[in-house]
């Protein structure tokens, strides 16, 4: 049996609706409420908001099934980035893509010279979490601006590895 392999790409606005409806099922599952008028409004139009960070989606036959996006935070300048929307379908869990996708962020973001990345998430998000403490992000005290989000986490690029 052939073992189905992705195609990984950056995302444009033509992606939007797709990926858009993927996360909200997504955060639905998790019994998450999608936020299209806050925290969501960013996956209206991809290719406008991400303009100065990057956005990229994982296909598989044709259909949009993960994604993940970074984009500067106002201290950039600093080198400090935010880790977002990354989601993975419950039907690609498992495979190693959620890693696949972590792990072509955090080499796009150091690309763009990122030396910390930041990113919010809920407690409910347990696969989640686990691949960020193995990937080295730590847990740090404060409270982000995504009225779901009741976990912060921060990756030190300098000191993890490549």
């Amino acid at each position: 049996m052939q073992k189905e392999l992705p195609t990984f790409r950056s995302a444009t606005r033509a992606d939007s609706a797709a990926v858009q409806t993927m996360v909200f099922e997504i955060l639905r599952e998790y019994q998450l409420i999608p936020d299209p008028g806050g925290t969501d409004t960013d996956l209206a139009n991809l290719e406008h908001f991400y303009r100065l960070g990057w956005f990229a989606v994982i296909e598989l036959n044709e259909q949009i099934v993960g994604c993940v996006g970074l984009l500067p935070e106002e201290s950039a300048r600093d080198g400090v980035w935010e880790l977002r929307k990354m989601y993975l379908h419950h039907t690609c869990r498992g495979r190693g893509w959620g890693r696949l996708l972590l792990n072509r962020a955090l080499q796009e973001a150091r690309s763009r010279d990122a030396c910390r990345i930041t990113l919010g998430t809920a407690s409910v998000l347990v696969e989640a979490i686990g691949l960020y403490e193995q990937s080295g992000f730590r847990r740090i005290n404060c409270t982000h601006t995504a009225a779901r989000c009741d976990q912060v986490w921060e990756l030190d690029l300098t000191k993890a590895p490549a």
